[in-house]
């Protein structure tokens, strides 16, 4: 089988799914530990809880609590299964950051199927060695936190403290310039991949594109919230249903995209995609607040 590009035996296929594990283990103990919950009804549902606990009157209960009584099995599936559905069936929006996010998943996941091909391939790297490769998605990543992280602490709060919340979109800046780091790392990974040039050149490429993904996420996915927060749950489930979707059938169709194409036409391919979602997070940008102000989800 293969896991994350790679050829497992049958045998030692476990001990890759353990490595995987201790990979995601420490973030989810980080955020089990330290995130703190922000949700207002789980918020009074806990100090509900406590009151009752601490000898307060056992009808003593929060308005989340008041809610579920009355909800029906039909009424559970349907805000669960049917609302991120028409969500994104009736707002452009919500579709589009839908859409574009799940591109971005499955361009990073086809990184997976194209180093191999790439490293092994072209420049003759061992497993050991290709497996480092997949480092130049940690510079990428690295830079675009520092970066993202600069960009709030001395432009975006302070101008927040100085001038309120402003409109929605400014969530979105960043991410004009950071979407255009996607295409052009596609084509300078995908054109740069050549025995003729040292592997580092494209290994540029794909921070690039990383560097582009990073920025682009925490920008929609503070977007979003802030702009529909009544539905937020049933964004963000919309959402992984769309991007972990299309993210399973990048480990299937890049392998035959890339072999088939070669590593320099599949990306460009994938590299025009991204091209397009530019000029939607621009219009997205541009246009937002008439987009929102016509929807029936968006907070008024």
């Amino acid at each position: 089988m293969h896991i994350l590009g790679f050829s497992v035996s049958a045998e030692n296929w476990h001990w890759a799914l353990w490595e995987i594990l201790w990979l995601a283990g420490p973030s989810a103990i980080i955020l089990f530990t330290f995130l703190p919950e922000t949700n207002p009804d789980t918020i009074l549902l806990t100090r509900a809880r406590r009151l009752r606990a601490a000898g307060g009157s056992p009808y003593l209960k929060s308005q989340s609590e008041i809610d579920q009584t009355n909800l029906s099995p039909k009424a559970v599936a349907i805000e669960a299964l049917w609302k991120p559905l028409q969500l994104n069936l009736r707002d452009p929006t919500i579709a589009f950051t839908s859409i574009y996010t799940a591109l971005m998943y499955s361009l990073f996941y086809s990184f997976f199927e194209a180093f191999p091909l790439t490293y092994t391939e072209i420049y003759h790297f061992t497993l050991g060695e290709t497996g480092l490769a997949f480092l130049s998605t940690a510079v990428g990543f690295g830079t675009a936190l520092i970066a993202y992280w600069v960009y709030l602490y001395f432009w975006f709060n302070p101008r927040i403290v100085k001038n309120g919340f402003g409109p929605q979109e400014d969530r979105l800046i960043p991410a004009l310039l950071a979407s255009t780091f996607m295409p052009i790392g596609m084509f300078w990974f995908g054109f740069t991949a050549r025995e003729d040039i040292h592997w580092i050149v494209p290994s540029l490429g794909v921070a690039m594109v990383t560097f582009g993904v990073f920025i682009v996420f925490q920008c929609i996915f503070v977007y979003l919230p802030m702009s529909y927060p009544a539905y937020a749950a049933s964004l963000f489930a919309g959402n992984d249903v769309a991007r972990s979707s299309l993210a399973a059938g990048a480990i299937l169709y890049s392998t035959p995209l890339y072999k088939n194409l070669g590593i320099g036409n599949g990306s460009s391919l994938l590299a025009s995609l991204m091209s397009a979602c530019v000029l939607g997070v621009w219009i997205l940008w541009y246009f937002g607040a008439r987009l929102r102000a016509r929807s029936h989800f968006a907070a008024k």
